[in-house]
């Protein structure tokens, strides 16, 4: 039996989170198509956020494009943060900043470089690290 590592999951449902909300702002519902108009946006807005959402889908799923993909649904989601905080939905800001700070998670295991940051951080000469002088 293969183990499944939460490194190779977590990126996947976060795919699938976007795809979700690409459809659902792409298609927006009367509801969802009424809180663009309340907090301001254009009438067309939401599916702007749908091409983004869904474009953030897309580069979770390939391994390569995954910190492009943390970059944007990170930056789809703190527009989102601040939409609900400015007006005033402050319980609504909780789910992006969970899904903002997943992306992060997902960003830094993406990172090429980490290993070699991380030992130049901490102090730890590995193959490939520089050694801090």
């Amino acid at each position: 039996m293969s183990k499944i590592s939460w490194r190779q999951v977590l990126p996947l449902a976060l795919a699938a989170f976007f795809v979700v909300g690409s459809l659902s702002n792409i298609f927006a519902a009367g509801s969802i198509y009424e809180e663009y108009l309340k907090w301001g946006y254009p009438r067309w807005f939401h599916f702007v956020t749908g091409s983004l959402e869904l474009t953030t889908a897309i580069l979770f799923f390939r391994a390569p494009s995954r910190l492009l993909g943390s970059a944007l649904g990170c930056a789809v989601m703190f527009a989102a943060i601040a939409t609900v905080v400015i007006h005033g939905e402050y319980g609504h800001a909780v789910p992006p900043l969970v899904v903002a700070t997943l992306s992060l998670v997902v960003g830094w295991i993406s990172w090429p470089g980490k290993i070699e940051l991380t030992a130049q951080l901490s102090g730890d000469p590995r193959p490939g690290a520089q050694s801090p002088s």
